[in-house]
């Protein structure tokens, strides 16, 4: 039986050398770039990921094949390359190869003292990290501190200090390849991304000494101000510094003129221009913004390494823009690179990343943004500072609808409870407010006005400051980045339409959410809640009177108090849109959400409807439900008080009229929601019929109007071929239906759905993510059945969902018309959309 064969020997990185990113990994093949263009490298040695599994497992490299690593300055360092720069590695080691022999060498090139500290330096970090011996024993500092380093070595190993740079190379090997495959590395790589298999490559590269005579030292330069993108050389020299050795004389100097300091553009300045010249070369041929890493050796530049610039989401999109509109890049692949979250980043205030922290609290990052202000309890104190011009934060342990004027009236909301699709969550993103939820580190007293974070006590007044893209409340004002919808943003959002993809619409149900979703360049709103027009302080009083009224007639007459409102709501939704379509929901939630249930909210109803406080309390109990979300609400409703949708249909036709003689047509897109049966869809759409023709006969005057079906449960998924019969469209309600497959409350989901992905019985947060398995084979049973009886219906996603990337790829396959989501998501979901467009293009093909 043979022997397996040893494994293969480094291979030099040179112009035309096999290296490739799977085998030997992202900073091999970097190097390899730079050397193809002429710029000073170092000689440097690529070890495949297939000779590191090997060394893993106890096989070594011949000596022989090592002993060419040496043969320049004698000093090598060893550095990971994963196939991934973002999968990191193990420690990078420097000043490999050094000897009693290479010591003595240096210490007349470099003097005793800077040699003698490039010795110990390896001699501690092989010890600590490759010998694994205690740290303790090798802490040691001063003119002494070689010689005791030495000499605790061979205490502790019963051997001196290994010589042979070949063996202190086959070690450090050893060491990294075994690091790699250990679990911690293994576990903190795959929350990266990477495989659990994930190959690694090893680099080799002779050392440039960045100590001595003349102008020596280390630095990194790059081109780019990493937080906002804009252009700006930024970086350190850091002169005398080799590696982690300062030696004498060491001083760090700006790269730039700056007043704080000499600058090593003054200093030398042709080390300087070939640095910039070094960075010119460098984006144009690696297509991206780099940061170099550079040694300088009396005077002569070596370029040790190449690594993206890491950047924030602002950053990540002008670099984009500016590498396409340089023609470095295709406007195809700059939308690919931007990642469709990041642009939620721009729309808002951010809290400065370089700015100090002062972290009381965390939470789920329900709402991106960032807001200071001050904390109040309740939706009258948040509209009472509003009043005063004074930013609030509402402070809630869970909102619930009547908190809607308070939230319009914050800069800001953080609960104690809820999920990323609670009422909080989703009346914010809306809104376009930074928001928190879920934050269970918080113990809030609303009678004492307080709120404990941790061993904080903070009191209604005290400023906070709410960062919805992390999660994370700050204790006072923080610094914030305004925000960036500048050029970049707005040529980035012009490529995405060009790309094409399927449509994008807006949940809107204010003229201001209108007007957000203009300005983001929505095709028309997807969703009017109308519900939230009705707790207007204005309408909640009739609201209430129609609840409490015995007969149709007296319904009626209470809605006839609203109806103007309504009407000019609409109207107003018509004129701002301008003609794009806009789909209206009828009236869903259940009645008992516009009624009082503490004993003071009660009495004062009593006294506003001039009945006894006994009468009301038995008929708000009379309404009361076991659970009200799958009760009487949405069509039900409808039907068994169907004056509230003939008051609905009335305001959108005459406001159909009103808008349509003033501008553009409107043809208004009636939607029926929570439908279980086709049955339903017949009796609303008997009336709706009639209320048209009575407003064409009233106003003398014809407008056409498409009637529609919001798809959420799961029965009219499985039934939508027969919906579709009587449907222009449909509208898969991903929140409801999401929260109907799974048996389970999106508002209290929260608590503990982070167990539940963390231990794998979810992938994702359902309602976060969409969950194509279930919800969507649903989704996708409803498309195909409603296809098969009306071709030509209009398909569209109206949940949450509609705003998520992952779920937008889904959505497009499943062969969608369109996806609606909250105003502030649609830049989201139109980068989404064009990306998903990009990918599901057919290969162009080679003439």
């Amino acid at each position: 039986m043979t022997s397996a064969p040893p494994p293969a020997t480094a291979l030099q990185i040179t112009p035309s050398a096999p290296i490739s990113r799977e085998l030997h990994g992202w900073r091999a093949k970097c190097l390899q770039r730079l050397v193809r263009m002429q710029l000073p490298v170092p000689r440097s040695f690529a070890i495949p990921a297939d000779t590191v599994r090997m060394i893993a497992q106890g096989r070594r490299i011949q000596p022989d094949a090592l002993l060419d690593i040496f043969a320049g300055s004698g000093l090598v360092s060893v550095r990971p390359s994963a196939a991934m720069p973002e999968w990191g590695g193990p420690g990078t080691v420097l000043n490999v190869g050094i000897n009693d022999a290479l010591h003595a060498r240096l210490a007349e090139v470099i003097g005793r003292d800077n040699a003698d500290a490039v010795y110990l330096s390896f001699v501690q970090s092989y010890a600590i990290h490759i010998a694994r011996l205690d740290p303790d024993l090798f802490t040691q500092d001063g003119p002494d501190a070689l010689a005791a380093s030495l000499r605790h070595y061979q205490d502790e190993m019963d051997q001196p200090f290994p010589q042979d740079p070949t063996e202190q190379l086959s070690e450090v090997l050893r060491s990294m390849a075994r690091a790699w495959d250990g679990p911690t590395a293994r576990l903190l790589r795959q929350a990266k991304g990477a495989p659990a298999d994930a190959p690694l490559g090893l680099v080799v590269q002779e050392m440039a000494l960045a100590l001595g005579p003349g102008i020596c030292g280390s630095g990194t330069i790059q081109f780019i101000d990493p937080v906002t993108g804009t252009p700006r050389v930024t970086g350190r020299f850091r002169g005398q510094r080799h590696g982690a050795t300062v030696g004498a004389g060491a001083e760090t100097l700006f790269l730039t003129r700056d007043d704080r300091g000499p600058a090593l553009e003054d200093t030398a300045p042709e080390i300087f221009a070939d640095l910039v010249r070094f960075g010119i070369a460098a984006r144009e041929r690696l297509r991206e913004e780099m940061q170099i890493e550079f040694v300088v050796t009396e005077g002569r530049i070596s370029v040790i390494d190449a690594t993206r610039v890491a950047r924030g989401s602002r950053a990540g999109v002008r670099i984009a823009v500016s590498l396409a509109r340089d023609g470095i890049i295709p406007p195809e692949e700059a939308l690919m690179r931007v990642e469709p979250r990041a642009l939620a980043d721009l729309l808002h205030h951010q809290v400065d990343p370089r700015a100090p922290r002062d972290v009381i609290a965390r939470g789920i990052d329900a709402s991106p943004g960032a807001a200071t202000g001050r904390i109040v309890f309740s939706a009258a104190s948040a509209q009472s500072a509003h009043a005063r011009g004074e930013p609030c934060i509402l402070v809630r342990r869970e909102t619930v609808p009547e908190d809607i004027r308070g939230m319009h009236a914050s800069v800001a909301v953080l609960t104690e409870r809820g999920g990323t699709t609670s009422h909080a969550a989703v009346i914010a993103r809306g809104l376009g407010l930074p928001c928190i939820v879920g934050a269970s580190g918080l113990t809030i007293d609303a009678r004492a006005r307080t709120v404990r974070a941790g061993s904080r006590i903070l009191h209604e007044g005290d400023e906070i400051t709410i960062d919805g893209s992390s999660g994370e409340v700050l204790a006072g004002a923080a610094v914030l980045l305004p925000p960036a919808l500048d050029d970049a943003f707005t040529q980035l959002m012009d490529w995405a339409a060009d790309a094409g993809g399927m449509g994008v619409r807006a949940n809107a149900d204010t003229p201001e959410d209108a007007r957000a979703a203009r300005r983001f360049q929505a095709q028309g709103i997807g969703l009017c809640r109308t519900e939230h027009m009705f707790f207007d302080a204005e309408r909640l009083p009739a609201m209430r009177e129609m609840i409490f009224a015995d007969t149709p007639e007296d319904r009626r007459l209470s809605l006839d108090r609203i109806l103007p409102m309504q009407r000019q709501d609409f109207a107003s939704l018509f004129e701002i849109m301008a003609g794009l379509p806009v789909t209206i929901r009828l009236f869903d939630p259940p009645l008992h959400e516009f009624l009082p249930h503490d004993r003071e909210g009660l009495r004062e109803l009593a006294e506003s409807l001039d009945l006894p406080l006994s009468d009301v309390t038995r008929r708000v109990e009379a309404l009361t439900e076991f659970n009200p979300m799958l009760g009487m609400r949405g069509v039900r409703l409808g039907i068994t008080v169907p004056e509230i949708y003939d008051m609905q249909a009335r305001a959108i036709f005459e406001a159909t009229v009103q808008a349509s003689r003033k501008g553009d047509p409107v043809v208004p897109e009636i939607m029926i929601p929570l439908v279980s049966a086709m049955r339903e869809v017949e009796l609303v759409k008997t009336r709706i019929d009639a209320v048209a023709a009575a407003v064409r006969n009233e106003m003398r005057t014809d407008f056409t109007y498409r009637l529609g079906v919001m798809v959420e449960t799961p029965r009219a998924a499985l039934r939508a071929g027969d919906i579709a019969a009587h449907s222009a469209f449909l509208s898969f309600g991903t929140n409801d239906l999401t929260q109907m497959t799974y048996g389970l409350s999106r508002d209290d989901a929260g608590r503990f759905m982070g167990t539940y992905v963390g231990q794998g019985v979810y992938a994702e947060d359902p309602f976060h993510v969409l969950d194509q398995d279930g919800v969507g084979e649903l989704l996708l049973i409803g498309v195909q059945r409603a296809r098969a009886q009306a071709p030509g219906i209009t398909l569209s996603v109206c949940g949450e969902h509609g705003g998520n990337p992952e779920s937008i790829a889904f959505c497009h396959q499943a062969g969608v018309d369109y996806v609606s989501c909250s105003p502030f998501r649609v830049p989201v979901a139109r980068l989404a959309a064009a990306q998903s467009a990009i990918r599901n293009r057919p290969p162009v093909p080679r003439s």
